[in-house]
């Protein structure tokens, strides 16, 4: 089975989309079933920032050249590659495409949290992910929590949906075992994006430094480091390589995880592997990976973690362990076999059912 993959998100920066594209296709070439073509778009304008906000006319832009590739160049990629299915990534449907087209939706926050986005963005999400779950062949979902939340905001159909779980980000995490760094910081891995709570993990932090002698730095890794800004005691490191950013792991005294939605929690499941304590808010998508090798608290409840996780060494060595044995659960590998029941699903559903991947 030929299929062609729109890596386009896999060179637009160190995202979790594009950790997932790169780690997928390497895994899908290793089976003996599936023949992995790649096209991707590569006009593509930087997001310019004015006063801290992205540009709205190279959004709009870069809007109307990804339309202009999924309706263009990559169905005349799937023709040249005469490729028997096409995955989309993230969200998309192209009617210019021929053969059964395979989705992804890695989440729908902008529905689960709606207060966290701007009206215009909700409207136009809804919008294309919808018509990706109504038209597509099949869906992928990267946990059961994302799948139940597609059935419900997005009315999928169950008979189209497969669960493929993503493996750790870093392909080299399942290294030898960390040994408990000396006063290490606790370290957050992300960007800004409000249903991320960097605000409220900042407002947490700075009440539980208020409350003890010896306060553990924040270290703000990513997009998100710009939000150090002067704050006592966080520390921002931005631009970091992937071995860069395992260092930063196997430092750091846990990982905080305060995010208020997740599709999966690709960063917890990183540091589970690198055997790094996590403390997490308590969502579907986090619980699901992380089960009980994390310290799961609610939003209100951060403060109380950040306080027990930084000075309780046995809770901390504890969660270091059952996190390494949780991460062995999840693989690449695995990911692939998973995949590939989506696509081979598309192609039954296409076949049998004559227009069960379009409207």
């Amino acid at each position: 089975m030929r299929v062609l993959i729109d890596t386009s998100h896999a060179s637009r920066g160190p995202t979790g989309s594009g950790v997932y594209v790169r780690e997928l296709v390497a895994a899908l070439r290793e089976r003996e079933g599936v023949e992995v073509v790649e096209a991707a778009q590569r006009l593509r304008l930087r997001s310019g920032r004015a006063g801290g906000a992205l540009s709205p006319v190279r959004t709009v832009a870069n809007l109307m050249l990804d339309a202009l590739w999924l309706h263009g160049g990559l169905p005349r990629a799937a023709d040249a590659a005469r490729a028997d299915v096409v995955h989309h990534p993230l969200p998309a449907h192209s009617r210019r495409i021929a053969v059964p087209q395979v989705a992804t939706v890695h989440d729908v926050a902008f529905l689960a949290l709606p207060e966290h986005y701007g009206r215009a963005w909700r409207l136009y999400a809804r919008r294309t992910y919808r018509r990706a779950v109504r038209r597509c062949a099949a869906v992928v979902c990267p946990s059961q929590a994302t799948a139940i939340e597609v059935m419900g905001l997005l009315r999928g159909h169950p008979a189209k949906l497969v669960v493929a779980h993503h493996g750790p980000g870093q392909s080299h995490a399942n290294g030898p075992d960390r040994p408990e760094p000396e006063g290490g910081p606790l370290l957050f891995v992300g960007d800004s994006e409000p249903r991320k709570n960097l605000n409220g993990l900042l407002v947490s932090y700075a009440a539980y430094r208020a409350g003890v002698d010896d306060p553990a730095p924040l270290v703000l890794a990513g997009a998100g480091a710009a939000a150090a800004n002067g704050h006592p005691g966080v520390q921002a490191r931005q631009a970091l390589s992937a071995r860069g950013l395992e260092e930063l792991y196997r430092g750091a005294r846990a990982l905080v995880h305060p995010s208020l939605h997740e599709g999966f929690g690709l960063t917890p499941l990183e540091a589970m592997s690198l055997g790094v304590p996590v403390l997490a808010v308590r969502n579907a998508g986090t619980q699901e990976v992380c089960g009980d090798a994390a310290l799961l608290v609610e939003p209100e409840e951060l403060v109380a973690g950040l306080q027990r996780i930084a000075t309780d060494g046995r809770l901390r060595a504890d969660l270091a362990r059952r996190g390494r044995e949780r991460a062995r659960a999840f693989s690449w590998a695995d990911s692939a076999r998973d995949h590939e029941s989506a696509y081979t699903l598309a192609r039954r559903r296409v076949s049998s059912e004559p227009g069960a991947g379009t409207p």
